[in-house]
């Protein structure tokens, strides 16, 4: 059955230099709308759940633009505020070969940044959730988004909604303010039922180091980390990346689950890559929805694993392909015409 997922972030413009090319080397942008929580939201809402959105946009024609994107693929808006600021940014520089992408951000003093904790209304937003998704990147946009976000987790926590939380940590936006990302970020997963992180996200959060040899490994020690320091986590989820240029990689996925349970995916080769942003948050997305249909934790790992691969097919943030689209690459992992 379908369930409601409540996704509380910042909904963002990107824009990106076309082509290949380097920032303002020609007088042009595509522009994409983006943030790791609306991307979740998007991609549940094609899974046919119903996904709804919350927090702050500007009361202008980007901030209308924006929330009408996601409206246009199914999420639910209406929880989407509108106040007097600016709109986060970020520019992207698509990379190429053996120069890797990268991307400026433009999010201080943004509508959802200044606002304050107390303008949402959790218990009202967090009516009828079965699910609220949160991501790193919200409180390290400053004290007041952080706030926010442990305010939300904690709401639904007390209300009987499950959270999950994708760590998502990003230095440039903590290092701008000189948060405390280990105190702020803990706050946040001590009420996460799933963690989207890697062995990294786990290692700022506790302080810890994981030097073993592989990445399976080191991924199972900050797993059995994170559940001691946390009661109520029951799953840690991850994808596997192993980077050959920026145009090919592989990528797989690990799960492992408080009650010993480990599953690991086969690996898949991606050549060439059209847009690998946002495929963490369709993987986190296709997780997800398996959980939610009942699948296993197998099953529902290879659907995520299948969801994020499908994205760098596609141009943009948003992972724009369904149920049936992502069960089709789980189950022939072919490339005939569909016809």
């Amino acid at each position: 059955m379908p369930s409601r997922i409540v996704c509380f972030g910042e909904v963002l413009l990107r824009l990106g230099a076309p082509g290949r090319q380097m920032l303002l080397q020609s007088p042009a942008f595509e522009v994409h709308v983006g943030g790791a929580e609306a991307n979740v939201a998007v991609s549940l809402a094609h899974f046919g759940h119903e996904a709804a959105q919350v927090g702050v946009l500007p009361d202008n024609p980007l901030g209308a633009a924006a929330a009408g994107e996601l409206r246009r693929h199914g999420v639910d808006t209406r929880a989407l505020r509108s106040r007097p600021g600016r709109m986060g940014l970020y520019f992207l520089v698509p990379g190429a070969i053996h120069r890797p992408s990268e991307v400026l951000y433009d999010r201080a003093g943004s509508a959802f940044a200044v606002a304050e904790p107390s303008d949402y209304d959790w218990p009202s937003l967090l009516a009828g959730a079965d699910w609220l998704h949160l991501s790193g990147v919200t409180p390290a946009l400053g004290q007041r988004a952080a706030d926010a976000a442990i305010a939300a987790a904690t709401a639904a926590r007390a209300a009987g909604v499950k959270v999950s939380f994708d760590g998502n940590y990003r230095t440039k936006l903590w290092d701008a303010w000189k948060g405390d990302a280990p105190g702020l970020l803990r706050r946040i997963i001590d009420n996460a039922d799933i963690l989207f992180a890697d062995h990294r996200d786990i290692a700022v959060v506790l302080g810890k180091e994981f030097a073993q040899a592989d990445s399976e490994s080191r991924v199972d020690a900050a797993a059995a980390a994170a559940f001691e320091a946390f009661p109520r986590l029951g799953r840690l989820a991850t994808t596997l990346r192993t980077q050959h240029s920026v145009d090919h990689h592989a990528l797989s996925a690990r799960m492992l689950s408080r009650d010993g349970q480990t599953h690991q995916t086969g690996s898949h080769e991606i050549s060439p890559i059209v847009d690998r942003i946002g495929a963490g948050d369709s993987f986190a997305a296709g997780v997800l929805h398996g959980l939610i249909s009942g699948q296993s934790d197998e099953d529902a790992l290879r659907f995520g694993l299948a969801a994020s691969c499908l994205k760098h097919s596609l141009p943009g943030d948003f992972n724009l392909l369904g149920v049936e689209d992502v069960r089709a690459f789980v189950k022939q992992g072919r490339f005939d015409v569909r016809r």
